[in-house]
């Protein structure tokens, strides 16, 4: 295995507790024990997978998340002590491809990393759904929303709509569903990833997100909730 994984953890037996853990399972480790030297770290080197603890001196996580987002495309996993479901939601949007709560069993962890590696690159929930629903290469319609793909765009009549890349990805998801109920999760799955094990509850702050600016900002209904269910997008 040449997976090489950085933990940034500033718990020092914490870290080096996963440490000799994930060297057991054969992944190549190295350790940062602050947000800045982290981001200087892996900024400078390729890593397979980093897990990211939220609370840091120096640099929050968050903040190295969101500057490293810029240079470089490493999947993150978090590591946090905070259970607020807001808190989950500014680190997946940040673009952490997962994230654990401490404390938690390592075997736990072990499968998050398992599944974030396989999924890295995989382009999860980018399956073309009903062809009928497609107006061109990579552009789905509905009513006066263009959703466009290839430019990273929607508008609804015209009027631009701004996304966060998890919002745009459920979005499409539900558009290339159109008529077909999704669950919470199946909507996890499609959006966070196959076999993704945070909470289902996360599905639906994006919703709310979404309807208020799209359902709210141009008085639509375009979403709509299937009690106990879960959420669809109906055909004109």
């Amino acid at each position: 295995m040449n997976e090489h994984i950085l933990i940034v953890e500033d718990e020092e037996k914490l870290a080096r507790f996963i440490e000799l853990e994930l060297a057991h399972e054969g992944y190549e480790v190295t350790k940062a024990f602050d947000g800045r030297i982290a981001l200087e770290t892996a900024e400078k080197n390729d890593y397979s997978l980093i897990l990211l603890d939220i609370m840091l001196p120096e640099l929050n996580g968050l903040e190295v998340l969101r500057r490293l987002g810029k240079t470089k495309k490493t999947p993150v996993i978090l590591l946090t002590a905070r259970d607020a479901v807001m808190d989950k939601v500014a680190g997946l949007d940040a673009g952490a491809v997962d994230y654990i709560t401490k404390p938690f069993a390592i075997e736990e962890l072990l499968a998050r990393i398992r599944v974030a590696l396989k999924l890295h690159g995989s382009g999860a929930g980018d399956g073309r759904g009903d062809a009928g629903n497609e107006q061109a290469e990579g552009v789905l319609t509905w009513k006066e929303l263009v959703f466009d793909e290839p430019k990273h765009r929607v508008t609804y009549a015209g009027h631009e709509i701004n996304l966060t890349n998890r919002e745009f990805i459920m979005l499409k998801v539900l558009l290339e569903n159109r008529d077909v109920v999704l669950s919470r999760d199946t909507l996890l799955e499609k959006v966070c990833g196959y076999d993704y094990m945070g909470e289902t509850n996360v599905v639906d702050v994006y919703v709310r997100f979404l309807r208020s600016k799209i359902d709210e900002e141009f008085n639509v209904k375009m979403i709509q909730t299937v009690r106990g269910v879960g959420y669809v997008i109906k055909s004109e």
